[in-house]
């Protein structure tokens, strides 16, 4: 999954799930709690700390009843929903929930410390402080209801001449409202040591673009709750009803344009079809007169000579229709966006009408979070090195890094070995294959260098504009990197993340210190149990820089064909059997895993279990472990394939299965079990199972 940028560097990370708390705090989609329940007086910071972490091995979750080798899932997992209900305030629950939950207690701990002042306060303690305060004040929020927003919304209905749209565009994106296109910084994927501007698509308000095109009941509704979402937001706004439903309507047919010129998902897997290097002298001329500078000054963009149109299509269809629709529904569309950009900060009757749509309609969850769980994670998005500077020096364990390092090295053994091993691949793409794998840099914990926030302003009492605030500081340092030397220390993900990630252009890969606890790594447990867990996540992010998409990056992270042809052939006619392994899972309903878009993920679940499986058996080997030994009733390779699958182990709602399948490159949790359980080499005699059963079938796919 890719993170907060609207082109890549493909940055793969772990979780859908932590995709979903990633984005939480604008869509009312929040990761709670494990082990009910918080209660909360007023929606404010009262709160009884009950979250506690699922640990390594959890023998709760196991169904001794049922065979391991018919279905593994319900073996390691089969009790994990009836242990853990779905609150109504989230839509899933699975161990990245769990531990988020746990962090978010954490962290709130912090703020409630930092926000009650004090003269010993560090700038920093003042910063997230005074954030968290604001954003949880619900009472200075009402009273001050759409006063913040006002200047916005007066410059949206000044608007008289489409000539002048693009220098409010550029306002309105620098503050986090992306209508109508994207833009923003990545390296260049055929040189990596250069940092340039890209424009992309972008400005639709349901998830993705075949939310607007699919044909069916389930989704013609969607696109009705939609449409009457946005009415009831511009009602609330002031606009009157009539002419609400008028500009919501009309301002769904300009999305559905827009939905119509984006490029589907599963082509935007493929970065050679998002790459298309334009000097500015020819992009510019795409756009009516002067008016793309207008939008690059407003943006607090430098000068640029030259951008990566990742979708050139889009931009020209984006320009006909904004220049074909009228100017009225030009300024319904972006005062709604602004609307909904800001809801968690403005008066209960618009974050309620936010929520009800994205959290309860969109993804089936009840009801919305807590305000001090959300508040606490929306510090952690805008000042999120602050906060985890001080996180890291309460909760994360200093061993702990030493440990993973240990990890890393070993799986990176194993992958080095098992490039050795493979029969498909030519010795020529073997040498480059090692020499991409030994140049990944390895990030674990946090970074060594904290990001300066000196220049942010923030507020005890302006919510809102600390909210936009934040956004446009963090736009002016992404932006500020056009033309800069490429800084390899930085980190794409803040310490307190329960998630982890490779980042093809850079050549690392990144293990936040939140993730570094259990269930995912638990110093009480065995080798065997974290090698399952966080050791499978080492190899899956190890194997992103080898999955269809991985693959096409050198060592130095550029985009770039080292494979002979004869060595792709082969590589794609075994992803291909993942694609269609995958495909044939159904998820929800009648919608089925879309093999291709969930390639990349299916590889590395796979690739990164065995490399795991291998590097554990080369550490029992050192440390003299007797595998046949029994811990808690299971051998060593027994526990090591419960920790992997216990990942995974969840209870959701079918409304944000539906949503992930349909948007995310990740399988459903019990499909990342079953699928990758059942192109193990080493399972069958783990659990002594025979070729020809469910979970090791006759024929199986192995691309690592």
């Amino acid at each position: 999954m890719n993170i907060q940028k609207v082109v890549p560097p493909r940055v793969a990370a772990l979780s859908f799930a932590a995709t979903l708390l990633a984005a939480g705090v604008a869509t009312g989609v929040q990761a709670q709690q494990n082990s009910r329940q918080s209660r909360v007086a007023d929606d404010k910071t009262v709160r009884a700390e009950v979250y506690k972490a699922i640990p390594g091995f959890d023998s709760s979750s196991i169904d001794p009843s049922v065979d391991p080798c018919t279905d593994f899932y319900k073996f390691a997992c089969g009790r994990f929903a009836a242990n853990h209900p779905i609150p109504a305030d989230q839509p899933a629950v699975d161990e990245f929930y769990a531990l988020y939950n746990v962090n978010t207690q954490s962290l709130n701990n912090i703020l409630t410390k930092a926000a009650a002042g004090g003269e010993n306060r560090t700038p920093n303690e003042q910063k997230i402080g005074d954030y968290y305060k604001s954003c949880i004040d619900t009472d200075a929020i009402e009273a001050k209801g759409l006063a913040p927003l006002k200047p916005y919304l007066d410059r949206i209905d000044a608007l008289n001449d489409k000539n002048d749209l693009t220098a409010l565009v550029g306002e309105l994106q620098r503050n986090g409202i992306d209508v109508f296109f994207g833009y923003g910084e990545q390296q260049d994927f055929k040189d990596a040591s250069k940092q340039i501007a890209f424009v992309d698509q972008s400005g639709l308000g349901l998830p993705e673009r075949d939310y607007y095109l699919r044909t069916g009941e389930k989704d013609e509704t969607v696109r009705k709750q939609y449409v009457e979402h946005v009415a009831k937001m511009l009602t609330l706004a002031g606009t009157p009803a009539e002419q609400a439903q008028k500009d919501a309507t009309a301002m769904m047919a300009f999305e559905t344009a827009l939905a119509k010129a984006s490029m589907p998902v599963t082509e935007r897997r493929d970065p050679e079809k998002i790459y298309h290097l334009q000097t500015i002298e020819i992009f510019e001329q795409t756009f009516p007169a002067d008016s793309f500078n207008a939008f690059r000054e407003a943006m607090r963009s430098p000068e640029i000579k030259e951008l990566n149109n990742a979708n050139p299509a889009f931009i020209n269809a984006m320009i006909a229709q904004v220049q074909e629709t009228d100017l009225d529904t030009l300024k319904a569309y972006m005062r709604y966006h602004l609307l909904t950009g800001a809801a968690n900060r403005l008066p209960k009757r618009f974050d309620d009408e936010n929520f009800d749509f994205y959290g309860r309609k969109l993804t089936g969850q009840p009801q919305q979070s807590a305000r001090w769980k959300r508040c606490s994670n929306a510090v952690n998005g805008a000042l999120g090195e602050a906060l985890g500077e001080v996180y890291v020096s309460q909760y994360f364990a200093g061993d702990s890094k030493a440990k993973m390092l240990e990890m890393v090295h070993d799986i990176e053994n194993a992958m080095e070995r098992d490039i050795d091993q493979v029969d498909w691949m030519s010795a020529e793409t073997k040498v480059r294959a090692k020499e991409k794998l030994k140049g990944i840099a390895n990030k674990i914990g946090y970074p060594d260098k904290w990001r300066d926030y000196s220049k942010l302003e923030v507020k005890a009492d302006d919510a809102l504009g600390n909210k936009f605030r934040g956004t446009a500081f963090e736009n002016d340092r992404q932006l500020g990197k056009i033309g800069q030397p490429v800084d390899h220390s930085e980190w794409g993900m803040t310490p307190p993340t329960v998630n982890a990630y490779y980042d093809p252009s850079m050549n690392d890969i990144n293990f936040p210190a939140g993730i570094l606890q259990p269930a995912f790594y638990d110093p009480k447990q065995d080798d065997a149990v974290n090698y399952g867990h966080i050791g499978a996540v080492i190899g899956h992010e190890l194997t992103h820089g080898f999955d269809d998409e991985g693959r096409k990056f050198d060592a130095k992270g550029n985009l770039s064909d080292w494979w002979t042809a004869e060595d792709a052939k082969k590589f794609e006619a075994r992803t291909d059997c993942l694609v269609n392994q995958y495909g044939s899972f159904t998820a929800v309903d009648d919608v089925k895993v879309n093999g291709k878009l969930t390639l990349g993920e299916n590889t590395a679940d796979n690739g990164g279990l065995v490399l795991a499986y291998m590097a554990y058996l080369e550490r029992a080997k050192i440390n003299k472990v007797d595998l046949t030994k029994k811990i808690d009733g299971y051998t060593s390779p027994q526990r090591f394939y419960i920790g992997y699958a216990q990942n995974y182990c969840e209870n959701s709602r079918p409304e944000v299965i539906r949503q992930q399948v349909l948007t995310d490159p990740h399988s459903p949790d019990h499909f990342r079990v079953t699928g990758a359980i059942v192109n193990q080499p080493g399972f069958a005699a783990a659990f002594g199972c025979k070729k020809g059963t469910p979970m090791v079938p006759a024929n199986s796919c192995r691309v690592w």
